[in-house]
């Protein structure tokens, strides 16, 4: 079955999309890498998710028009995908589409909004669309996030005497957990590339919008009363499972523990990545974890991985490449899986990760213009391979 996964993260700077050839084969997700593309959004589109997002006020004008704009936006990314790997016909797309609003409150998530109409997916390509995948498992009381534990549990796997983790570093940092005894167990950390970017936007006028090489961090000197400010969040004590996004770490929130202080451009920037390198550090070693697999655009700033890792001496550090899953492509991956399990009726969660009080088939199906053949009596995979094309097996 060849599936295209789509997303745009909590940075939204692009949709990362990926076509996969997919199959279950005795209890292993197999997946064949066709092609990944990562699409800036159109300026105008990107202007508008900016502006809507909290704390902005917004009106349901507004919302109507952004989830047109970015399900066709997603649409057109979809069917050239589509064109280039599928022969211009893919099965099923699973589109994430764009988060704007994740609520929580007392420490449940109660509601999540993704913007991006599937309707103009399935119109443009003819595929079977799944959206809308996050709200089912908070219906079950988990909080809808991080979906990447599941692909982070089936890849890790169980190792027999070595705890080991998958951090992904987007706009939030989550991490994934895998153990020989213990369940898995996923969370929110709190900002990876959040509190960085709304620091660059800001100092810039918007001339910059990422910290790139990490080279304004590497100029400046962490505030070590700032600092000690901004790790004071009751959220980073707060025991998983846990989310949160940028309703919570927003330029606002930053400018607000800021206050009257004066700090220079620069140290500004090195402080904000060092909450970030030590929240994540601090949550690592927390868990005992030995080896990580790093994902996200973080991952390209080498002032905040070498942060990290000189936070965390003995663990062992690993690119999410290794196991054949391009680091900027990794979250596209994760709603392929999902898009592929959900058509067939196969859960897609792992409440110990979410919260939840069960696993669930995610999402809503918005029916293509091909049928699309079940699996009857197919269990859930246990392990998730991609396969290189005309080469073994990369784990």
């Amino acid at each position: 079955m060849r599936v295209i996964g789509m997303i745009s993260g909590t940075s939204y700077d692009a949709i990362e999309a990926v076509a996969l050839e997919m199959s279950l084969e005795g209890g292993v997700a197999v997946a064949e890498l066709l092609g990944h593309v990562s699409a800036p959004y159109p300026s105008e589109v990107r202007d508008a998710v900016a502006a809507v997002l909290p704390p902005a006020p917004t009106t349901i004008e507004q919302v109507c028009r952004l989830d047109t704009l970015i399900g066709q936006s997603f649409a057109e990314v979809a069917a050239a995908l589509a064109d280039q790997c599928c022969d211009g016909a893919a099965d099923v797309v699973c589109s994430h589409g764009q988060t704007v609003f994740h609520w929580v409150e007392g420490g449940h998530a109660l509601g999540t909004l993704q913007l991006g109409q599937g309707a103009w997916i399935a119109e443009r390509t003819g595929a079977t669309v799944v959206t809308d995948v996050r709200i089912r498992d908070i219906a079950a009381g988990g909080h809808g996030a991080p979906l990447a534990s599941l692909l982070d549990v089936l890849v890790l796997g169980a190792h027999p005497s070595t705890v080991r983790g998958a951090l992904n570093l987007g706009g939030i940092a989550n991490v994934t957990v895998v153990g020989p005894v213990a369940d898995p167990l996923a969370f929110d950390i709190g900002p990876a590339n959040a509190l960085i970017d709304a620091a660059v936007r800001w100092l810039s006028e918007g001339a910059e919008d990422h910290d790139h090489d990490g080279r304004h961090a590497e100029r400046g000197s962490v505030d070590a009363a700032l600092l000690s400010v901004l790790l004071d969040d009751p959220y980073y004590s707060s025991p998983p499972p846990k989310s949160t996004g940028k309703e919570h770490f927003h330029l606002g929130y930053l400018l607000e523990r800021l206050g009257s202080r004066e700090i220079a451009p620069d140290d500004l920037v090195a402080t904000v990545t060092a909450l970030t390198a030590e929240t994540v550090a601090g949550a690592v070693a927390e868990l005992g974890v030995q080896e990580l697999v790093v994902s996200g655009g973080g991952t390209r700033n080498p002032v905040l991985m070498s942060e990290i890792e000189r936070r965390l001496p003995g663990v062992s550090l690993v690119a999410v490449d290794a196991f054949g899953i391009p680091e900027a492509a990794k979250e596209a991956v994760v709603f392929a899986l999902i898009g592929f399990l959900t058509v067939h009726g196969l859960p897609s969660t792992v409440p110990s990760c979410t919260g939840a009080t069960h696993t669930s088939v995610l999402g809503a199906i918005i029916p293509g213009r091909q049928e699309i053949s079940s699996l009857p009596g197919t269990d859930s995979p246990h392990s998730f391979e991609i396969v290189a094309r005309e080469s073994e097996p990369l784990r």
